[in-house]
């Protein structure tokens, strides 16, 4: 199980929480291919966004918004920096 720390408190989603993250995540790949463009996935991205928020309830919201702003990062339909790292193939 995922916990999220918020403010210095450990926050669990839980299984079912847990569970519409992983598949959101891997949805992400075909919601982008069958968007025909960047409005298309921004709203695919904000409806699903929104229908997760409003399943989670107002403790977690906070952990789970955060969690989904990862996502969004890095599929590019938030505003946030990518972080990549070179791992260079000889020493």
């Amino acid at each position: 199980m995922h916990e999220q720390a918020i403010a210095g408190q450990t926050v669990d989603l839980g299984p079912a929480l847990e569970a519409e993250l992983e598949a959101l995540d891997r949805e992400m790949p075909r919601i982008q291919s069958m968007a025909g463009n960047v409005f298309a996935l921004a709203s695919a991205w904000a409806e699903r966004h929104a229908a997760i928020l409003q399943r989670t309830p107002p403790p977690m919201r906070a952990a789970m918004e955060a969690r989904l702003h990862r996502i969004g990062i890095r599929w590019g339909v938030v505003h946030g920096v990518r972080m990549t790292t070179q791992f260079p193939a000889l020493g």
